[in-house]
Order: C-alpha cells, then structure tokens, then sequence
C-alpha cells in the first residue's frame, strides 16, 4: 500500500516512502544532537565536519531559522555512511542509560544531604563508612554552615556546596568515571552556560 506525502499530498511509491521516513528519522536523530549539553555532545563520536552545523544549530533560536538549520545538518548527516549515523545512535542509547543514572544519583544526593544536616556526625560517620575517601572536616565545616544558614535566614551558600560536594563524591562512581573526567563535564557545562548567558546579554544591548 502506498503512502501519502503529507505535505504535498502526493502518493509515493514504496521507495520514495521509505526515503522519507528515513529522512525523518536523520533529522530526528539531528534534534536529539542539537539538544544534547557539550558534555553529552562529546560523549557521542560525532563527525568533525557535522559539530559546526550542530553549534550553529544550538546557537539560532528563532524558530523558523531553526527548523531550517536542522534541515541544513540533516543534510549533512545523511551523507554521512550508515556506520556513523549507526554509531550515533548507539552512543545516544548510552547517554540515556547514564542520564537516568544521573537522575538516580541526583536523589542519592539530595538524601545524603538532609541526613547530615538532620543527623549530623552520626550520618556524616555512614557517609565515610562508604566513601571512606571524602573530607570529613570540609563536609562538616558546610554542614555547621548550612545550618547556620537556615537559623539566621542566609542565603542558602553552604548548602549549595554541600550537594556539589556530594555530586561530585557520588556521581564518578555511578558513571564509572573519575572525579577529573566529572569536573572536565561541568566546565564544558559552565562555559556553556556562559556562552548562553553573553548571548543573551547582547541581545539585550
């Protein structure tokens, strides 16, 4: 049976349809690159001549100019071979597994955080009990600030620091990474963030 183009409304032969889902599916796969953090994006084996495309992408946010910008880097990827669009894909499907790895950590944390500042020395003890290598009299120090904090109406300083602390004590071991590999992500992370907060700036100059 034969499809229907659904912008031109044209009938299409089984070849042409198939060439069009296979369109869609590259550019799919391109939104999924444009919308992933530096971090993430050098995780993927990406082509070198397709990072510009996928920046440029990341960069124009007018939605017409960016719909055709995706179609611009699907273009691109679809000449790439079937080998590296498979590779993509799959390295794609890992950063999933390690974002719901993440989000499981991320709660890791949080409850680590509200034991110590609950509990004190005694939740700080089962902390070290099974990460025998993080700093007792650091985490202490935030945690005694942290409380302060909340007695006096501060701003929330030193609880900020603690939950970055953990996150950075718990999540390498959850990814299999190690603590330079984590704090290298971050500053891709952060100069993003920056890159996003100049932009922004000048727009509004």
């Amino acid at each position: 049976m034969r499809g229907r183009d659904e912008d031109t409304g044209e009938f299409l032969d089984i070849s042409r349809s198939q060439n069009r889902r296979d369109a869609l599916d590259v550019l799919a796969l391109g939104e999924k690159l444009v919308a992933l953090t530096p971090a993430q994006l050098a995780r993927v084996p990406v082509p070198e001549d397709l990072l510009p495309h996928i920046a440029e992408a990341k960069r124009i946010t007018a939605h017409i100019a960016h719909k055709r910008q995706l179609a611009f880097l699907a273009k691109h990827m679809r000449r790439e071979d079937d080998a590296a669009l498979d590779a993509i894909r799959d390295a794609l499907d890992a950063n999933s597994e390690t974002s719901r790895r993440e989000v499981a950590t991320m709660h890791r944390v949080e409850d680590w955080r509200e034991r110590l500042l609950k509990d004190g020395d005694k939740a700080l003890g089962a902390l070290l009990d099974e990460y025998p290598h993080a700093d007792r009299q650091q985490l202490r120090t935030l945690v005694r600030n942290a409380q302060a904090e909340k007695a006096k109406n501060k701003p929330p300083r030193a609880y900020r620091e603690i939950y970055q602390l953990l996150r950075t004590l718990l999540l390498p071991a959850a990814l299999g990474l190690d603590a330079a590999n984590l704090t290298a992500a971050d500053d891709l992370d952060d100069q993003d963030d920056q890159h996003d907060q100049d932009g922004d700036d000048s727009a509004e100059d």
